[in-house]
C-alpha cells in the first residue's frame, strides 16, 4: 500500500506540560533549550523571536553561546577558541549546511559522503518550507519548524554572499485546497490560532481562488493561504552550501565512504577504505544510514528510512504562483514551468526504486487537484529515503560522549530544518570548545 503525505505535515503532538520530560528522554533538543525549556514549547515565542545574524537565530537569549561567532561573510570573526576538527558524516542537505556554518565561523571541516551531493533523503524532498500546513500547535516539532522558517531569509543572505552558485528559493506562499465543505471547515479554524497573524493565514472562497489559480479544480470550495510559506530547489541549495563551505575551507570527499569511527585520545579516528582521518570530533549526519555507522550505537532501532517517490511534470502553461496542496498531494511550481508532485510514504526498508504504483498514485493525486495535468510533459520520477524516527523529532547534539555529535532522524522536515540544525549544532561545537565544561554540563 502506498501513502501520500505533505511535507512536515503532522508535528508529533506534545503538550506543554509533557515537553520537559520528553525531552529527557533523549538528546533532542534537550541541549540546546535545557534553560529555557518553556520558551521554546511557546510557539508565541518562537514567532516572535528577533532575527538577525546566523549566530543569534540559534537559541533564546538566555543560552550562553549566543553572539559569541558571526560568519565571515559577513566580514567579521571572532576566533574565541582553537580551531576545532571537524568529520562531517554525510553530504546531504543536513550535512552541507553544518559543514557551510561551522566553515564560516572558523572551524576545519572534512565532509565524508559515498555518495554524491544530495543523493539519500533530498532526492524525496520537493524543498517546502511550510511549518504551519497541518501543524499542530504546542508541540516541540512545530516549534523548531516555525524557528527553521524564521531562519531561512538571513541563512540564505549568508549563503549567497560566499557562493555564486544559483539556487531558486522564493516565499510566494502556500494554498490548502478545501475539495468539500468539512475540509474548509477545518481549514477555516485554524484562522483563530494564536500564531494565524504571524503565519498570513487568509481564507480564500471559491471565487477568490479560482480568480488565482484557474486551472483548479472546479469543485474547490476555497483555500487556505499561508503567506510567510516558501519553497527552495534542495539539490541547486546543497551545490551552493558544499561550495561555499569549500570556499571557507571546507574539504569534501565524495564517494568516499565511512567505514568505522573509532574513539582515540586524540579525539576521533573516522576510517575509509583509503585511509584514516582524525577529528577532534565527528558530526553524524548520514540519514538512514546513521545507524550502520554509529559508534556509540545511539541511534539504533531508532531511525528507519521510509521511502518517498516524486514526479516532475511540465506545464508552463498553467502559471502557477504558490504551493498547492491537496487531501493527497502537494504541486511545487517553478520558474521553468515544471512543476514537482509528492510525496509518497512507504515502510519498504531500503529499497530505492520507483515504482509504477508509487508514480500513479502521484498522478491520479494531482489530476484530480488541476484536471489539466492530464495532458502536462512527464519529465522524471526520483526516490528516496527519508530516515524516521518514533515520534518524528530529530536527534540532535551529543549523547553519551560529546565527541560524537548526531543530526539525524529529520524525516520529512530536513530542508525546512537544515539551517536551525547548522546552527543549534554549530553553537554546541563552538561554545563547549571554548569552555569544555560545558560539554559535560
Amino acid at each position: 500500500m502506498v501513502s501520500h503525505d505533505a511535507e512536515g505535515d503532522e508535528p508529533h503532538p506534545i503538550s506543554g506540560d509533557r515537553l520537559p520530560q520528553h525531552l529527557e528522554k533523549r538528546p533532542v533538543i534537550l541541549r540546546f533549550v535545557k534553560d529555557d525549556l518553556s520558551a521554546i514549547a511557546s510557539v508565541h515565542d518562537v514567532m516572535n523571536e528577533t532575527g538577525g545574524s546566523v549566530a543569534t537565530c540559534s537559541c533564546h537569549g538566555s543560552s550562553p553561546w549566543v553572539d559569541q561567532w558571526t560568519y565571515r561573510a559577513s566580514g567579521i570573526i571572532v576566533p574565541v577558541a582553537p580551531t576545532e576538527r571537524i568529520a562531517v558524516v554525510g553530504a546531504g542537505i543536513i550535512g552541507c549546511a553544518i559543514a557551510f556554518e561551522l566553515s564560516g565561523r572558523g572551524a576545519a571541516v572534512s565532509v565524508f559522503d559515498g555518495r554524491s551531493l544530495g543523493g539519500g533523503a533530498t532526492q524525496a524532498s520537493a524543498g517546502i518550507l511550510a511549518p504551519y500546513t497541518e501543524a499542530l500547535e504546542g508541540g516541540p516539532l512545530f516549534a523548531l519548524t516555525v524557528r527553521g522558517l524564521s531562519a531561512y531569509d538571513g541563512f540564505v543572505r549568508q549563503l549567497r554572499a560566499v557562493s555564486p552558485m544559483p539556487f531558486e528559493y522564493g516565499r510566494p506562499g502556500t494554498l490548502e485546497i478545501a475539495e468539500d465543505a468539512g475540509r474548509a471547515r477545518e481549514l477555516r479554524a485554524r484562522l483563530s490560532a494564536p500564531w494565524a497573524a504571524s503565519a498570513g493565514l487568509e481564507w480564500l472562497d471559491g471565487e477568490r481562488l479560482e480568480a488565482l489559480v484557474r486551472c483548479i479544480h472546479t469543485g474547490a470550495v476555497g483555500a487556505l493561504l499561508c503567506a510567510v510559506h516558501g519553497y527552495i530547489a534542495a539539490g541547486p541549495f546543497i551545490a551552493a552550501m558544499a561550495d561555499a563551505a569549500q570556499r571557507l575551507g571546507a574539504r569534501f570527499h565524495l564517494g568516499t565512504a565511512v567505514t568505522g569511527i573509532d574513539l582515540v585520545s586524540s579525539g576521533v579516528r573516522v576510517h575509509t577504505a583509503g585511509e584514516s582521518t582524525t577529528a577532534d570530533r565527528v558530526v553524524l549526519c548520514a540519514g538512514s544510514w546513521t545507524p550502520a555507522i554509529d559508534p556509540l550505537r545511539q541511534t539504533a532501532g531508532r531511525i528507519r528510512p521510509v521511502r518517498g517517490q516524486l514526479v516532475r511534470l511540465s506545464a508552463p502553461e498553467l502559471r502557477l504562483r504558490h504551493v498547492l496542496w491537496g487531501r493527497s498531494c502537494y504541486i511545487v511550481p517553478w520558474h521553468d514551468g515544471t512543476l514537482l508532485v509528492g510525496a509518497t510514504s512507504e515502510d519498504v526498508g531500503f529499497d530505492e526504486r520507483a515504482t509504477a504504483e508509487g508514480v500513479r498514485g502521484l498522478l491520479t493525486a494531482a489530476e484530480g487537484l488541476i484536471p489539466d495535468l492530464r495532458s502536462a510533459t512527464f519529465v522524471d520520477v526520483r526516490a528516496g529515503l527519508r530516515p524516521a524516527t518514533v515520534d518524528e523529532l530529530p536527534i540532535l547534539g551529543p549523547a553519551g560522549d560529546p565527541r560524537i555529535i548526531y543530526a539525524a532522524g529529520h524525516y520529512r522536515n530536513g530542508v525546512l530544518l537544515a539551517p536551525v540544525t547548522a546552527q543549534l549544532i554549530s553553537n554546541y561545537i563552538l561554545d563547549s570548545a571554548i569552555d569544555p565544561a560545558f560539554s559535560a554540563a
